[in-house]
């Protein structure tokens, strides 16, 4: 937790150039007695003093203005934020006054009212989660660094790197750690870590603790690209612990830890290490350690008397998190429920809570976790709730506009077969006649086929953009050593954190998540009758450069069923010949969350779609033959019908 930078010592002396130094001397301990009283929390009498100074004429009206805007908080409880924070804004609009120093920050040196109500402005929007506002906020501070006293530098920068892990900019907030180490000497070297070198097994990890796996739950169209759910580190590993260099050296293991640094991490008896131990164990795909580490953190601080609902909400959805990558959904499921409960506790009215409390709320990310538990157990409505609520913050995020997508396909189908089992491919005869869809609005958030296509629309837009915004990092070879590298610009550094609150997405997860959202967006437009749509995403799903085979299969049957519903049938046919099926991996297959486990169900899901193109073609023969080829079960009921279908129309065409 950051905080603020509460009173400005010293008087800017271009503001009273007639001051003698005894009059200086005098105004100085005034405010050193108001600080005396504000700390002992005697907020009126702190006001006193300073309405003293100000009676006195002393004229630095922007330190006076500052200190009283932050008094005038506290003594309201510190619920009245906004109120502080339009204070501060009024103390110059951001801009640096003509003439202001940037001299360090000392007792008597002269001080920079700006500089602090800058700093206390991002604080405050860190608190309210709007981490891009606080990163604008503070720029201006953190470039000239070099040029803070050392405090005000160890403040400035312990918050810098609390936003760029919070959003998830981890390589910068390495390149950042690696610029105060070696340029500022505020931090020293971590036991164990090395600057050129990184574990090699990839993790799942986001940047702000240990991350679920890939999601496995897939729509009812199409294979699943790689998701993650977003835990939550406790956030008594960032709050302060006593002086600023122990907070920095703590956040200096977090950024080793979530690079995947090999960095030592010694107990010291409090949660916060235990916490970052198990998160440590997390991404080292120690699953068992990393969720004994946590019960362990909580059966000793339940012993000590210290469990708080923050506490609770961190080892229930860390919890969570763990069994969601080990598979056990419905108890992922419950451990997420259970860290929303606790979350409730501690910001049940946001409106009335202080704005340290405002910060520990985790709502956002627990309800993105457990949407993912409920994708992969069966639960679309469920699901699609928990996702409307991150995506109010998050709605940079293509990869919760398509799981939300997912959610609305995977609901349209449970209605569309109540009871039965829901097939992965649905093509042929069962599509020739227009399904008779509501007069559903794409503006109302609701799980249907027509905002399916909406979120479908605003993930490809996304991921288009970000794919072409993509930073490619320099090989192992090219890196510099750090001392070297700190010389450089560490603001140059790049991530690609398009998917918060998940991890920095990798260019193969980019690919995948592209390919997901052209094969769902293909199946959507083919259900609503835009075949024209449905052909041109599935022609650029056919066009991807790393595409799985399982892809390979959909793009190929959505293509051919759009030219089908488009009087193509001589093209279709190029999408639908059997003989491709061959080339595919079974195993690619196998491992998906579908009902085509094996090329045999593929083949005939090819063949039974090659006979419904032969059927419109009126090559009736060509079709019966093909239908006699098919044993599987999953088109044997569709393959009667269309068997039925061919018979009838053979007989009408003999009595014609």
């Amino acid at each position: 937790m950051c905080f603020f930078c509460f009173f400005i010592f010293g008087m800017d002396s271009a503001d009273s150039p007639t001051k003698t130094q005894d009059s200086d001397d005098e105004n100085y301990n005034l405010l050193c007695q108001a600080h005396e009283q504000f700390n002992n929390r005697e907020y009126d009498r702190c006001l006193e003093l300073l309405q003293q100074l100000e009676t006195k004429g002393e004229s630095s009206g922007l330190i006076l203005r500052h200190n009283r805007a932050v008094v005038n908080y506290y003594k309201t409880g510190c619920l009245e934020h906004q109120t502080l924070l339009n204070e501060l804004e009024k103390l110059g609009n951001d801009q640096p006054a003509p003439g202001e120093p940037t001299v360090p920050l000392a007792l008597k040196n002269v001080g920079s009212a700006l500089t602090v109500a800058r700093y206390n402005k991002a604080v405050i929007y860190f608190h309210r989660h709007m981490y891009g506002t606080a990163l604008d906020r503070l720029t201006p501070l953190v470039t000239r660094l070099e040029a803070l006293e050392k405090q005000m530098a160890a403040l400035v920068a312990t918050l810098q790197l609390q936003l760029l892990l919070a959003t998830n900019q981890l390589n910068r907030a390495e390149a950042f750690l690696d610029y105060l180490q070696y340029k500022l000497n505020l931090v020293a070297s971590a036991p164990g870590a090395s600057a050129s070198s990184s574990l090699e097994e990839p993790t799942t990890a986001t940047a702000s603790t240990a991350a679920a796996a890939a999601s496995g739950a897939a729509s009812a169209t199409a294979p699943t690209a790689v998701a993650s759910a977003t835990p939550i580190l406790d956030s008594s590993v960032t709050r302060a612990a006593g002086e600023n260099g122990s907070i920095l050296r703590l956040l200096q293991l977090l950024t080793h830890v979530l690079n995947r640094k090999p960095v030592v991490i010694t107990e010291d008896g409090t949660p916060e290490i235990a916490a970052l131990k198990a998160q440590q164990y997390y991404i080292m795909k120690d699953f068992q350690m990393a969720a004994k580490q946590l019960m362990r953190i909580n059966d000793d601080c339940t012993q000590a008397g210290t469990v708080t609902p923050q506490l609770s909400t961190c080892i229930a959805n860390n919890m969570g998190v763990i069994h969601l990558r080990v598979r056990h959904y419905a108890i992922a499921a419950k451990f997420f429920q259970n860290a929303l409960r606790f979350d409730q506790q501690l910001t049940s009215n946001l409106r009335q809570c202080s704005l340290q409390t405002m910060g520990l709320a985790r709502s956002c990310e627990i309800m993105y976790n457990l949407g993912i538990a409920m994708l992969h157990l069966r639960r679309p409505k469920e699901a699609f709730q928990c996702f409307l609520v991150p995506v109010k913050q998050y709605h940079s995020n293509p990869r919760l506009w398509y799981r939300m997508a997912e959610a609305c396909i995977m609901e349209h189908e449970a209605q569309k077969l109540p009871g039965k089992d829901r097939h992965t491919i649905d093509s042929g005869l069962n599509s020739t006649g227009s399904k008779p869809y509501g007069a559903h609005s794409t503006a109302v958030p609701e799980p249907t086929l027509e905002f399916a296509a909406l979120c479908l629309r605003n993930a490809l837009t996304l991921s288009l953009q970000y794919k072409a915004s993509f930073y490619m990092a320099a090989s192992p070879d090219e890196t510099l050593d750090p001392k070297d590298s700190s010389q450089q610009l560490w603001s140059q550094t790049q991530d690609n954190n398009f998917c918060n609150p998940s991890k920095p997405i990798s260019l193969e997860s980019m690919e995948n998540m592209l390919d997901a959202i052209y094969a769902a967006h293909s199946f959507v437009s083919l259900r609503l009758g835009d075949h024209v749509t449905a052909l041109e995403m599935a022609k650029h799903l056919l066009q991807s450069e790393r595409l799985s085979d399982a892809h390979k299969l959909l793009g190929h049957m959505y293509a051919g069923e759009a030219l089908m519903m488009m009087d193509k049938s001589g093209e279709a046919r190029d999408h639908l010949e059997p003989t491709f099926v061959n080339s595919l991996n079974a195993l690619d297959l196998e491992t998906r969350d579908w009902q085509l486990k094996s090329l045999d169900a593929a083949q005939n899901v090819v063949r039974y779609n090659l006979a419904v193109t032969f059927a419109l073609q009126n090559d009736f023969q060509a079709a019966k033959s093909l239908l006699g080829t098919l044993t599987h079960p999953i088109v044997s009921k569709k393959a009667l019908t269309l068997h039925r279908y061919i018979e009838l129309k053979i007989s009408a065409t003999a009595l014609h």
